[in-house]
């Protein structure tokens, strides 16, 4: 089914252009109220990251929501999964966050949460297009009936309450230098925050946003500034989010940058031998490391696949009865304590691994070696070229140059016109050449 609005994850695009302009924007207000609306007064708890065009977005999403009758609650700059944590313990009716996650500031997304906390199913986001595309105009709300629009001042208090209270009470982390990077983004007051009432001392980077320096040179897509920092001043660990904290990476303490699938096998592991891991297993995406899977099966845990999209692998974790899951990018679900990728959570689990072995991060958290991976972006414009004859062609003659060695994965971005091709296994050589030539078809079919 093609969609206009939602792509993998919520809706994305340039910030005052089509699908992010102010009056989508409302529209999407007035087709999430409308598509909730039931017999009680509905409420919505509204988060963005520091994006100029956060603003604008914001209020016409105000707009929207009020005049179909919904209250919102006004949270500022707050991480993602603080947004799906609030939604849930404000008894809202439903969350969004505004951001374009590890994307540039002159874009923008709207992320949908339900009443659980959980992102919207495929399902209920084609219903909302539809209404999006409808004219609603014969069912918005009396005039006394409108909704009202209110801050909560005590939002970042009560994520990074949380998030502490993932953790032992007698856990401290005294002793540990760390440093975040918050990616000028979302965590940039919430992380450090939590981190100092942990006892680490801390050094941060990217928490002075302006609107426009978001993601630019800092954060976990960048992270050569945090490894040069966290050599600097020789801390133990260092900590990248994104834009809107729901992904993280870390750097040890030599600089070298662990990835997110090297994080799910250490705290699978580590939950594993306490026997605090369900499942079986780990749920992580087509996109994660062999290696990752080879690590987990000497373990006698599985390693099992989703399509890309963080919601994809929370969708199979609720349905399977998994607590561990996450994209080899860094996000990170731990279901026991959150609903979607949380960075911090996710780096104060891994901390805690640290502190309780008393080994440092250059040991504990490069748990395998990854099979070669080579990934280059195709960016188009008109036309899916995947739907060229070429294109399928050289994607055959590369499978059967593979020959069982190694695995293809080629995929649309769901975020940005961008084809992914991707190819893993054991002769880097051979996926460098099979890569190159895909993307060479790709070059002459656009």
């Amino acid at each position: 089914m093609t969609r206009r609005y939602f792509g993998t994850d919520g809706i994305r695009g340039r910030a005052n252009a089509f699908p992010m302009t102010p009056d989508i924007a409302m529209r999407v207000g007035m087709a999430v109220g409308l598509h909730y609306r039931n017999s009680h007064r509905q409420r919505v708890v509204i988060g963005k990251d520091t994006r100029l065009s956060g603003y604008m977005i914001e209020n016409a999403l105000v707009a929207g929501f009020t005049s179909v009758g919904v209250d919102v609650f006004l949270l500022g700059p707050l991480p993602t999964p603080a947004v799906a944590m609030l939604t849930r313990s404000l008894r809202a009716d439903y969350g969004v966050m505004i951001s374009a996650s590890h994307n540039p500031y002159d874009d923008n997304g709207i992320k949908l949460f339900g009443p659980d906390g959980f992102k919207l199913s495929d399902a209920v986001e084609a219903d909302i297009e539809g209404l999006i595309d409808s004219d609603m105009s014969n069912r918005l709300a009396r005039s006394d009936a409108l909704g009202r629009a209110k801050r909560i001042d005590v939002a970042i208090g009560r994520y990074v309450e949380a998030a502490k209270r993932t953790l032992p009470r007698e856990m401290s982390f005294e002793g540990l230098r760390v440093v975040i990077d918050c990616a000028n983004g979302a965590g940039y007051r919430a992380a450090p925050m939590a981190l100092e009432e942990l006892g680490a001392e801390v050094i941060a980077l990217g928490v002075e946003p302006d609107g426009f320096n978001i993601n630019r040179d800092v954060g976990s897509t960048a992270p050569a500034a945090l490894a040069q920092k966290v050599h600097e001043v020789r801390a133990d660990l260092g900590i990248a989010l994104d834009g809107d904290a729901d992904r993280v990476v870390l750097v040890d303490e030599r600089g070298r940058v662990i990835d997110g699938d090297q994080l799910m096998a250490v705290v699978a592991n580590y939950w594993s031998g306490q026997g605090r891991l369900a499942g079986g297993g780990v749920v992580a995406t087509i996109m994660s490391n062999l290696g990752l899977e080879r690590y987990l099966a000497e373990r006698g845990l599985e390693l099992v696949r989703t399509p890309v999209g963080d919601r994809y692998v929370s969708e199979h974790m609720r349905q399977h009865g998994y607590n561990i899951g996450g994209e080899q990018s860094g996000h990170m679900i731990l279901s026991d304590f959150t609903t979607t990728g949380d960075g911090l959570i996710a780096a104060l689990q891994v901390l805690a691994v640290l502190r309780r072995e008393e080994r440092p991060a250059s040991e504990v958290c490069h748990c395998f070696d990854p099979v070669p991976q080579v990934l280059k972006n195709f960016r188009f414009r008109g036309g899916m070229p995947l739907e060229n004859d070429q294109v399928k062609r050289a994607i055959a003659e590369a499978e059967v140059k593979l020959n069982g060695s190694g695995r293809l994965v080629i995929r649309p971005s769901g975020t940005e016109p961008v084809i992914r091709v991707m190819g893993e296994g054991d002769n880097a050589d051979l996926l460098e050449t099979v890569v190159n030539d895909i993307v060479e078809v790709l070059g002459r079919a656009a």
